[in-house]
């Protein structure tokens, strides 16, 4: 009972976040100004979850609290994808015109990665520790190819490329925003029955497994699912590295309850609300000096750095 009382606080609290985001100082000019802010809180809102889900559901199968998916290198893989269809075909090249075609582009290639990584790592070693070992690997070598192509190209041509290195809400991709709802939709409609599997396999591979928890086949759709979600968030805005950890840990702080159906619920609340109003303290306080990814990623690592202490207590 409690956990709810909190998750429908922390909804009004997401919802006073958005209205005060696309009211505020608004006058007489709504039919120009909503479609404006409107289409930033559809990024923010889809980025929230995504970042939410994908965090929570990889924590599960890490068996580790203090990790996100961009420890596998899917960040990594994007960010190389990005800058060589820019050192090949420049800024005008297809793939950097058209946003759709930018992110199947993209999600395919992610979900190639992610084939690999399971089908290669995996399915022969069946180690969730491993695989990760392999994802930091290639996390390295991916983002040790795009900093020299970085070197190589235009300094004009640089900047498109910073676009994607840094998470920022101003230039929203509109042309996004459709494909990036229905992907979420979709994929949050197929976890809910998984929710009760995950459940089970936080007791560990053993007790799944005997508990008639086809383990490794559940990896495989988490991973698949983590991929997507990773490809509609960065794509949408950019890489937000340690916001999965503050929403995520905050989450099982506050639900006193193993059960994936509220902890993911009250991470993507969490997430909203760090997103949503972030971004208006930026704008309204800060007026656009800072980045909402900078002060993230910078009360992120603070965190992060306290939970290893906390951990090694």
């Amino acid at each position: 009972m409690r956990d709810n009382v909190k998750l429908v606080l922390l909804s009004v609290l997401s919802a006073a976040c958005i209205l005060l985001f696309l009211f505020y100082d608004s006058g007489s000019d709504l039919a120009f100004i909503l479609p404006e802010r409107g289409a930033k809180v559809g990024a923010m809102v889809i980025t929230g979850i995504a970042v939410a889900y994908s965090a929570v559901i990889f924590q599960t199968i890490s068996f580790n609290r203090i990790l996100t998916p961009s420890v596998m290198g899917f960040d990594a893989v994007y960010l190389f994808l990005q800058t060589t269809a820019l050192f090949i075909f420049g800024s005008g090249g297809f793939m950097m015109v058209n946003e759709v075609f930018n992110f199947g582009i993209s999600a395919a290639a992610l979900m190639l990665f992610t084939f690999f990584l399971y089908r290669l790592i995996f399915v022969r070693n069946g180690n969730v520790f491993f695989l990760m070992l392999v994802g930091v690997v290639m996390w390295t070598l991916f983002r040790s190819l795009t900093v020299f192509m970085q070197m190589l190209i235009d300094p004009n041509e640089f900047a498109v490329v910073q676009d994607a290195m840094f998470a920022s809400f101003n230039n929203v991709r509109v042309d996004l925003l459709g494909v990036s709802a229905a992907v979420i939709i979709a994929v949050a409609l197929y976890c809910i029955p998984m929710f009760r599997k995950l459940d089970v396999m936080l007791l560990g591979r053993e007790h799944a497994v005997s508990l008639g928890i086809a383990y490794d086949n559940l990896v495989k759709k988490s991973l698949i699912v983590i991929t997507l979600l990773v490809a509609v968030s960065t794509a949408l805005v950019g890489q937000m590295t340690f916001l999965g950890i503050i929403v995520s840990n905050l989450a099982y702080e506050s639900m006193k309850t193993y059960k994936h159906s509220y902890v993911i619920a009250c991470s993507a609340l969490y997430s909203v609300i760090a997103i949503v109003g972030g971004q208006f303290v930026i704008e309204r306080v800060f007026y656009f000096n800072i980045t909402v990814s900078v002060v993230i990623n910078f009360v992120g690592g603070l965190y992060f750095m306290y939970l290893l202490t906390k951990e090694s207590k």
